[in-house]
C-alpha cells in the first residue's frame, strides 16, 4: 500500500512545524522541507509546494516576515517568526496538545473522568 504524502488528517499541521521551526532561527524554503524530514525521522515530509504556500500565508496575516539574503553567492527568501507568529505557534501548540492527548486516550483505552 503507498504512503499518502498529505493525509486529510495533516490538516494545518505544515504550519505547526514552520512556526516551531522558525522559532529558532531564520530560515529559507527548502532549507525548512529538510528540516521538516530530518525532525520528523521522515514520518513527514512537505514538499516546496506546500511549504511556499503555507510561508506565502502566513507572512501575509503578519506570523512572518521574510527578507532576501545572499549567501555563498546564492540569493535566497529567509523567513522569520513576528510576535504575531510567536502567539499563533502557543495556541496552535496548545490545541495540538489537547488533540492529541485526547485521541492517544482513546487508541489506549483510557478511561475520562466524563460524567453522562
Amino acid at each position: 500500500m503507498a504512503r499518502e504524502t498529505n493525509p486529510s488528517f495533516m490538516s494545518g499541521v505544515p504550519e505547526l512545524l514552520l512556526l516551531r521551526l522558525l522559532r529558532d532561527n531564520e530560515m529559507y524554503g527548502y532549507e525548512l522541507v529538510q528540516a521538516v524530514q530530518v525532525r520528523t525521522k521522515s514520518a513527514i515530509t512537505l514538499g516546496e509546494g506546500v511549504i511556499y504556500p503555507v510561508l506565502h500565508a502566513l507572512e501575509r496575516e503578519g506570523a512572518l516576515t521574510s527578507r532576501r539574503k545572499t549567501v555563498n553567492g546564492r540569493s535566497r527568501v529567509y523567513y522569520s517568526l513576528t510576535e504575531l507568529g510567536s502567539q499563533r505557534f502557543a495556541d496552535l501548540a496548545g490545541n495540538w496538545g489537547r488533540i492529541t492527548s485526547a485521541i492517544s486516550g482513546v487508541l489506549t483505552g483510557a478511561s475520562h473522568a466524563f460524567s453522562v
